[in-house]
């Protein structure tokens, strides 16, 4: 599929959804369907979430996703686009399920090489036996997540068995809990873009809280909060370990077209990889579009470079 191809083609920008992500990915769908737009593509913005999206989507020739969360990055909306034929971009089904699911994407990352930190996967069951199970495998403090879930929705900082105990019941235990050491350091995020079939990491960016304990969900939705610096200001050897590392987790995962690694730089400067975004955030001054411009990509550039994956992206091949 070439960009000739992408210039007569009927392209679904396809946002919102039912996740708790919805906002943002609103806010990523409307600034790549400006961007196409602007460009002259023939576009049109559906959200997953209304009843008659499965009808509309089947009139597109190509699905951009700006979309993340629960029913739309795990892998969800890519089956059913795979049932209707659609090439879309981001990565396929098997890709973005692993990817959105902590522990089996930490497990395929570790198995690759790439440094992360130990952790615990726990179902659903009795509460005081969930915080045993923690306790003995992690000393405190902790973070709990939800096992499936993105943009740091749910995650909160245990310093004792009572903040623990306290935190469980915000997560919903159909999601599961997953808890790994909170390592104080700098929060650095790489993205990775596919050029012509092959992976090319971005500069690597530091997000900087300015007035939390960490870069959790409220943070990153203050701009006054954080500060971005990018490239990170690091050691070239700490940045190359970084870009590698992405570069390798993406490979190791099943990625394709793109995707965003986080990690965290302990004091010692030893970068941890946490986890990966296969379908990152694509607002204007989103870390994506910030570390794109790093790397001398404007913001249309990079919602034209996305576009052109779709004809390598997931388990469809047109």
């Amino acid at each position: 599929m070439t960009m000739q191809f992408f210039e007569s083609a009927r392209i679904a920008v396809v946002s919102g959804g039912r996740s708790t992500e919805r906002e943002r990915s609103l806010m990523s769908g409307r600034a790549a369907w400006e961007s196409l737009e602007r460009q002259g593509y023939t576009t049109r913005l559906l959200d997953s979430a209304d009843k008659d999206f499965a009808d509309e989507v089947r009139s597109a020739d190509v699905a951009f996703l700006a979309i993340a969360g629960k029913y739309a990055e795990d892998g969800k909306l890519q089956g059913l686009l795979e049932c209707l034929g659609i090439p879309y971009t981001g990565s396929g089904v098997a890709a973005s399920a692993v990817g959105m699911h902590k522990t089996r994407a930490k497990t395929l990352a570790a198995a690759a090489g790439v440094a992360v930190l130990p952790g615990v996967t726990l179902p659903a069951r009795d509460r005081d036996v969930i915080t045993q199970a923690i306790t003995e495998r992690i000393t405190f403090p902790l973070i709990l997540k939800p096992l499936s879930e993105g943009g740091s929705i749910g995650m909160t900082v245990c310093r004792d068995t009572s903040q623990l105990a306290a935190a469980l019941p915000t997560i919903d235990p159909a999601d599961g809990w997953f808890a790994e050491p909170f390592t104080t350091g700098i929060p650095v995020s790489c993205g990775v873009l596919e050029v012509d079939g092959s992976p090319m990491a971005l500069p690597p960016l530091a997000t900087i809280p300015v007035a939390a304990e960490f870069y959790d969900y409220d943070t990153k939705r203050d701009k006054t909060k954080y500060r971005y610096e990018c490239p990170a200001n690091l050691p070239s050897l700490t940045l190359d370990t970084i870009t590698t590392a992405a570069l390798t987790a993406h490979d190791a995962l099943g990625c394709t077209g793109y995707s965003r690694s986080d990690f965290i730089v302990t004091s010692d400067g030893r970068p941890v990889w946490l986890e990966i975004n296969t379908l990152p955030g694509l607002s204007h001054t989103g870390n994506l579009a910030t570390m794109a411009s790093a790397a001398g990509i404007d913001y249309d550039q990079l919602i034209r470079m996305i576009l052109a994956t779709a004809n390598t992206s997931g388990e469809y091949r047109p």
